[in-house]
């Protein structure tokens, strides 16, 4: 066990109201595993991202939840821990490639001073040495010309080699576990194979544990070993990509499932999930998903679900799923 995420609840308050956007989200990640974190915008995958690197600023508040990293037998709970520990553990033990590359980059600084800021703060290394390793990472994550591009600046790069850099960055230190929220939604589909080949030749030979947070399933099934589905702030679904990809068991994962255009088939109109995500801002009373799901019973609009292991190691928070009712699909 590398990481234990226990109950996380992240809320965020705003003009009076308390909007939950991570509400008692749940799972677990081994040493060299790939774990995928799916679902739609505004579901939490982010602020949980952003919840376990402590990163989340006002409005926002964690409010609850434990953040376990387990470290060489010695397990510390993140969200207990003072600025300067979670210093420490940022981009030497657990680093994070953003969504945005251009937004996370300093502008006004080089990519050279940039890549040797966690080396010289984390490892110690004089100027010469940490040059020498940034022109190393560079080169390893296939940038060309890697002496020559340190003092370039963020603007003068694609965005397929400022994501380059963002992965170069987080590999610096060869931390632990690397979380990439949305590693590839602004870029080609070309450049998106690409920094999934690097980031599945990096968990191969440094078995560095991944969290890979997207909204796209194709994503999903080429990278990850296992899967968590959010919905409205929760983990609906979890359990191993082939397993939920074959036999999804919460109707929110089939409806995704079914929304995904197939080769060769020429429906007349697209799957979409009808009705509009829940407001977030009142305690639930059933299940979010109720109002849009084709499956639901009485009892779903009375009590919230809980997530429960529905066939060996295949989890659902589906009151209906829990008593075999989707044993159909």
């Amino acid at each position: 066990m590398l990481l234990d995420i226990i109950d996380l609840k992240t809320y965020f308050f705003v003009e009076g109201r308390t909007i939950r956007a991570v509400d008692g989200v749940s799972f677990s990640l081994d040493e060299g595993e790939v774990l995928g974190i799916v679902g739609e915008s505004g579901c939490g995958k982010s602020v949980t991202a952003l919840s376990i690197m402590g990163l989340i600023e006002e409005p926002g508040r964690i409010v609850g939840g434990q953040v376990l990293l387990h470290d060489r037998g010695v397990m510390r709970d993140l969200l207990r821990l003072s600025t300067d520990e979670l210093r420490r553990i940022r981009g030497n033990h657990i680093a994070m490639i953003f969504q945005d590359p251009m937004t996370s980059l300093n502008p006004v600084l080089s990519i050279g001073y940039q890549l040797a800021e966690p080396l010289r703060v984390h490892r110690r290394l004089s100027p010469r040495d940490a040059v020498k390793q940034v022109i190393g990472l560079l080169e390893r994550v296939g940038i060309p010309d890697a002496a020559h591009r340190l003092q370039d600046y963020p603007h003068q790069l694609s965005g397929g080699m400022r994501q380059r850099v963002m992965v170069a960055m987080a590999i610096a230190c060869r931390p632990r576990l690397i979380i990439a929220d949305e590693p590839t939604t602004a870029l080609d589909v070309t450049i998106q194979a690409q920094i999934l080949d690097l980031l599945r030749e990096l968990r191969e030979e440094m078995g560095t544990s991944i969290i890979i947070i997207t909204h796209h399933l194709g994503v999903i099934a080429q990278l990850a070993d296992r899967v968590a589905v959010m919905y409205a702030g929760r983990v609906v679904e979890s359990g191993l990509v082939q397993e939920i990809y074959r036999k999804p068991r919460h109707p929110y994962t089939r409806a995704l499932m079914s929304s995904i255009p197939r080769l060769g088939v020429w429906p007349e109109r697209l799957a979409t999930i009808e009705g509009s995500p829940p407001d977030l801002t009142g305690e639930p009373v059933g299940c979010s998903f109720e109002p849009r799901c084709r499956y639901r019973v009485p009892e779903c609009a009375a009590r919230v679900p809980p997530l429960a292991e529905v066939s060996p190691g295949h989890f659902a928070a589906c009151l209906v799923a829990q008593r075999g009712g989707l044993d159909d699909g």
